[in-house]
């Protein structure tokens, strides 16, 4: 099998739509490519969208899994170049939600050419707080409590933070899919990535963008206050900020119209 076709299975890659421009979306933390469906409709008429799932969820193969490798943030940045260079992937608009907002910073660091923008949905570059310097949000303390649920009562786990994640007042079909989506997902994959997520801190990284950013900031999410948006846009070199007014940390989900329109006229 060559390296192009073993990666295209390893990460289930999807290729839909045949515009000039490419558009490679990456899910979140406990998620998988299922979770872009509602901004397909309007995108894939105008553009070609890659879609993939990180080795460890969706339809990738666990075969491949490493440990090692996964348990940081470049190792998922890895699966996104491995995919650019099996579909020789030139000048892409990256679009990642929440933690793949920095794995794709970290691939288009390592390697620019293979991209023109990003665009970050929810981003935030480290959950927890360094007083008085930064807010992320969570204290060391209570992100190591919620690490210990997911041993202890992994679905009392994956409940609470669903709602967390998509918003309380957002749809109870949303909230029970992404719970589902954590619960598919093996216990040592969901471990091992929730601490590359929530105890990672690449705000260092934010300077050495390379590529115009775009930000999309719910004005309530309880994982990333509009105080990080802010932040970002400070520290990154060239970047702009769309505060859409809206609850949770899922806006590809729960405003997929918003998102489509504003994506739309930052590309074209």
């Amino acid at each position: 099998m060559s390296f192009a076709n073993e990666i295209i299975k390893r990460n289930h890659v999807s290729i839909l739509g045949s515009g000039e421009k490419t558009l490679v979306l990456a899910n979140g933390f406990g998620c998988d490519q299922n979770m872009w469906r509602f901004m397909l409709p309007a995108l894939t008429p105008h553009y070609k969208v890659v879609l993939f799932d990180y080795v460890g969820s969706g339809k990738s193969d666990l075969s491949c899994y490493d440990q090692t490798r996964y348990s940081s943030l470049e190792g998922y940045a890895q699966d996104i170049l491995d995919i650019c260079e099996a579909l020789d992937l030139q000048d892409v608009t990256f679009v990642g939600h929440s933690v793949s907002s920095m794995t794709g910073l970290i691939a288009s660091i390592q390697k620019p050419t293979a991209f023109s923008k990003l665009i970050m949905i929810c981003p935030t570059p480290c959950f927890l707080n360094f007083k008085p310097d930064y807010i992320g949000g969570f204290e060391k303390s209570d992100l190591e409590e919620l690490i210990d649920l997911m041993d202890k009562n992994y679905i009392g786990w994956a409940n609470y933070l669903a709602p967390l994640v998509i918003g309380a007042n957002n749809s109870e079909t949303l909230v029970a899919e992404l719970s589902g989506s954590f619960c598919s997902t093996e216990p040592v994959v969901a471990k091992t990535f929730a601490k590359a997520t929530f105890f990672s801190d690449y705000r260092h990284l934010l300077k050495d963008a390379k590529h115009p950013v775009l930000i999309f900031q719910s004005s309530q999410d309880a994982l990333a206050s509009t105080d990080i948006g802010d932040y970002m846009l400070q520290q990154l070199p060239d970047a702009e900020l769309k505060l859409i007014e809206a609850e949770g940390h899922c806006l590809h989900m729960t405003h997929p119209d918003i998102i489509n329109q504003e994506l739309k006229n930052h590309i074209d």
